[in-house]
C-alpha cells in the first residue's frame, strides 16, 4: 500500500512523495513487516514515481516536510533552489536516524538542535562542491549499503582541496 506525504520541493513548493507504507494504519510504530522495509529502504522504491514526475532527482538534500523547509534561513535557503534527492550525503550519515532518535530522552529536540543543523550543513556542503566522484560515492555507499563516515569524506575532500 502507497503512502503519501506533503514534502517541501524545489523552491518551496509542496509535492507529495510517495512511499510504500511501514506503519498500520492507526498504529504509531512499524509492525515487522515495516521494519523490514525500513531498514532495507525497500519502503523508498515509489519515489521512482517522483522522479518520473519530476519532483525528485536521483542525488541531492531529501525534502522536507513543511515547518523545517520554512525554517531556512540566509544561505541555507541555498537547499531550495534544487530538486530534492532520493540519496544524499546527510542521508547516507542519518541511514539510521530512528534508531539514534529512539536512544534519545527528547527525541524532538534531539532532532531539531544536532540533526536538522548537521543535515543542512552537510546538504549546503554537498550544494557547493558536487562533482560527478561525490555523486558515485553516494550512489554505491547508497545501493551497495556501504558505510560512510560523511565528515571525513568531507574532511578529505577539503584537505585535498589546499
Amino acid at each position: 500500500m502507497l503512502f503519501k506525504q506533503v514534502r517541501i520541493g524545489k523552491n518551496g513548493v509542496p509535492f507529495l512523495l510517495y512511499k510504500f507504507r511501514s506503519i498500520p494504519i492507526g498504529s504509531t510504530k512499524p509492525n515487522a513487516w515495516g521494519r523490514f522495509l525500513r531498514r532495507t529502504k525497500i519502503d523508498e522504491l515509489p519515489q521512482i514515481i517522483n522522479l518520473l514526475k519530476g519532483d525528485m532527482v536521483l542525488i541531492g538534500p531529501r525534502p522536507d516536510v513543511p515547518g523545517y523547509a520554512d525554517q531556512l534561513k540566509g544561505s541555507d535557503r541555498i537547499v531550495l533552489t534544487v530538486k530534492p534527492g532520493i540519496t544524499g550525503l546527510a542521508s547516507l550519515k542519518y541511514r539510521n536516524e530512528e534508531q539514534l532518535l529512539s536512544k534519545q530522552l527528547n527525541p524532538l529536540q534531539y532532532n531539531d538542535e544536532v540533526i536538522w543543523p548537521d543535515k543542512v550543513r552537510i546538504n549546503k556542503w554537498y550544494l557547493n562542491n558536487r562533482t560527478l566522484y561525490i555523486d558515485l560515492i553516494i550512489l554505491f555507499s547508497t545501493f551497495l549499503s556501504i558505510p560512510i563516515n560523511v565528515d571525513d569524506l568531507i574532511r578529505k575532500i577539503e584537505h585535498n582541496k589546499k
